[in-house]
C-alpha cells in the first residue's frame, strides 16, 4: 500500500501538472493598449500655425504638461490628443492675436521609454513606434545572463495613477513605459 501511494506521487502527479499547464489561460493584463496617443512630458511636437512663420516650430511639454508658445504663453496639453491641443491651441490663437488661426500638430518625438533589471544595458532610450518588450530588451543590449526569459513588469501611467502589469515578450511597449525585467530563479 505504501509502494501504490509513492507510485502515484512520483508518476502520477507529474502528468497531472504538466496537464495544467498545458491547458493554462492566457495571462491577462491591468495595463491599457488602446486609444489614441495621449500627450504628456517629454514629447516633442511640431506646431504649424499656417500663415505665421514665427510661431511655426518644434516645442517640448514640459513638466506641467503645457506648451509655451509666443503671444498666448502656456497652452495645457497633458492628455490630450493631437487634434485636441491643436484645437486648444486655436482657441487660444483665435481669442484677440489671430483672426481664424489654423493650427495643426504633429508628434516630433516621442518622449522615451524606461527599462531596468536584467539587461545588458538598462536605462532611458527613444521609442519607436510600433515597440515591443522584445525590440526594448533589444534596444537596451538583451538579457543578462541570469534574466527571466519569458516574462517582464511593466508600469504604465492610466490617468493619475501608475498600473503594473506582468506581461508577455511580444506586449507593446507605449512611450513613457517603465520595463522591468526580473531574474530567474532555479
Amino acid at each position: 500500500m505504501r509502494w501504490l501511494r509513492l507510485f502515484l506521487l512520483v508518476f502520477l502527479l507529474p502528468l497531472a501538472v504538466s496537464a495544467c499547464a498545458l491547458n493554462a489561460r492566457p495571462a491577462t493584463y491591468f495595463v491599457e493598449t488602446k486609444g489614441p496617443y495621449a500627450l504628456d512630458t517629454g514629447d516633442v511636437v511640431r506646431v504649424t500655425v499656417y500663415g505665421e512663420a514665427e510661431l511655426t516650430k518644434s516645442y517640448r511639454v514640459d513638466d506641467n504638461g503645457s506648451l509655451a508658445l509666443p503671444l498666448i504663453g502656456a497652452v495645457k496639453v497633458r492628455g490630450k490628443t493631437t487634434q485636441m491641443a491643436a484645437a486648444a491651441i486655436t482657441a487660444a490663437l483665435a481669442a484677440g492675436y489671430i483672426r481664424e488661426p489654423s493650427v495643426a500638430v504633429e508628434i516630433e518625438t516621442y518622449r522615451p521609454f524606461y527599462i531596468q533589471g536584467a539587461v545588458r544595458n538598462g536605462g532611458q532610450f527613444p521609442y519607436v513606434y510600433g515597440m515591443s518588450i522584445r525590440a526594448a530588451i533589444s534596444t537596451a543590449g538583451g538579457f543578462s545572463d541570469t534574466a527571466d526569459r519569458s516574462k517582464a513588469i511593466l508600469y504604465r501611467r492610466q490617468g493619475e495613477e501608475m498600473v503594473k502589469g506582468s506581461v508577455n515578450l511580444d506586449f507593446p511597449v507605449f512611450p513613457g513605459d517603465t520595463i522591468v525585467i526580473s531574474e530567474r530563479w532555479l
